[in-house]
């Protein structure tokens, strides 16, 4: 049931050169597109087709704009594209074989907004599949979209009897894209669902068989608006936006920690003002809470707002927040837990086979992990180790392609003995 190595190493490695940011995947996902039909795939959902309609963090048009035009540059099919319009992006693929559960995967597709490493010392750079975009799959989300099309084509040929569900997800590294596709027809029959990660800074040879530490996550843009005023002459007549916004970038941080479990704030990126000589009109912080659980993040968050409020007050501004992206806290079920471990298990390359791990940060495929288990079914999230010499979002993280053949097999192996469970 495996796929061939080196046709993986392929798709991943022209994926590599073509990375594009959360809702501009209009190249990735026209390629995805392509592979699915010539793999003979006949139930199809592109774009709009594939997500509901709360999508965020969408930029705009003048964004969204270039990145079509260089898909169409670098040989995108047109009709796909027609589709992406908008940037309504990703795709779902569904494999129909007979009687038996609904299975879901979850792979994520977009890359980030960075530059990749020139160093020869780079493998993209020095056998020459570093981006050509300006953008960068600095997180592996290349090798995730490889794995999602070599488990359709595995289980296509193989003798799983049931449907699979394979989400190509757009925007996950905005917290942006888990949400409407969770919102969306397709997942609701799902039974059994997988996600997927490749790394997490677990080795080649390990695989994880569920992720539970999630961390709930909301990012936030507050701005601050004041009025100007000359800054030598007339300073009086100012109302600082500026001083508002930094009185609450340290009320922030003294947000009181939660009992119930670890906290997390951060005001990662910090502006305002014109010019030395005029008091600030216009100020903002955009940031981001977290919490253990889903519970623990909205009482940061709500405290965070309160912060804000105060803070525009006591310096005669307005203050406006906007929610730009989130997710909410998961756990992996342990029966799906101990299948992809069993399946691991029975894998020649696997060394290690571990039960839960630890991931430390937030992912929004917990918005369809947590509709899957709302609705009754089971879900995991589970990691496929791999070398990388850079980290996560770092311009030299790399994966070994090693590890392509056997996200494949594990995630084929987990979902033929998922279709068994049924008497």
């Amino acid at each position: 049931m495996s796929v061939d190595d080196d046709r993986l190493i392929e798709l991943r490695r022209e994926f590599h050169r073509h990375p594009e940011p959360a809702w501009r995947e209009f190249w990735t996902t026209a390629r995805i597109v392509e592979e699915l039909d010539a793999i003979g795939v006949e139930e199809l959902h592109v774009g709009r087709d594939a997500l509901g309609a709360d999508r965020l963090a969408v930029p705009g048009a003048d964004e969204l704009e270039p990145w079509m035009e260089r898909a169409r540059e670098a040989g995108a099919d047109p009709a796909v594209l027609e589709t992406l319009e908008g940037g309504w992006t990703g795709a779902v693929a569904v494999v129909e074989r007979g009687d038996g559960p609904t299975v879901g995967l979850r792979v994520d597709i977009d890359g980030l907004p960075r530059e990749e490493s020139t160093d020869e010392s780079h493998q993209p750079a020095r056998e020459g599949f570093r981006s050509e975009t300006g953008a960068m799959h600095a997180c592996g989300h290349d090798a995730h979209a490889t794995i999602g099309l070599g488990v359709v084509e595995a289980i296509a040929e193989s003798d799983f009897s049931g449907t699979l569900k394979v989400f190509f997800q757009p925007a996950e590294e905005v917290i942006g894209g888990g949400k409407p596709m969770s919102e969306s027809a397709h997942i609701g029959d799902v039974e059994y669902l997988f996600a997927l990660h490749v790394g997490l800074d677990y080795p080649t040879g390990e695989i994880v068989a569920g992720i539970d530490d999630f961390l709930a996550v909301t990012q936030f843009y507050t701005t601050f608006e004041g009025h100007p005023g000359h800054a030598g002459a007339r300073p009086e007549e100012g109302r600082n936006a500026v001083q508002a916004m930094s009185t609450a970038v340290g009320n922030l941080y003294g947000i009181e920690r939660h009992s119930d479990g670890p906290s997390r704030v951060n005001a990662g990126r910090v502006g305002g003002g014109t010019a030395t000589n005029i008091v600030p009109e216009e100020a903002f912080i955009h940031g981001e809470v977290r919490g253990g659980t889903t519970e623990i993040r909205d009482h940061v968050f709500e405290r965070a707002e309160s912060v804000f409020e105060g803070a525009a007050v006591s310096h005669d501004c307005e203050t406006e927040t906007t929610i730009e992206g989130e997710a909410p806290s998961a756990t992996s079920d342990a029966e799906l837990l101990g299948i992809v471990r069993d399946a691991a298990r029975s894998h020649p390359d696997v060394e290690r086979a571990t039960g839960r791990g630890s991931i430390g940060g937030s992912e929004d495929a917990t918005f369809l992990m947590q509709r899957v288990q709302d609705n009754g079914g089971l879900a995991t999230y589970l990691a496929v180790g791999t070398d990388h010499p850079g980290g996560h979002h770092t311009a030299t993280f790399d994966v070994d392609e090693a590890s392509l053949g056997v996200g494949v097999d594990v995630v084929c192996d987990a979902i033929e003995r998922v279709s068994r469970l049924r008497p």
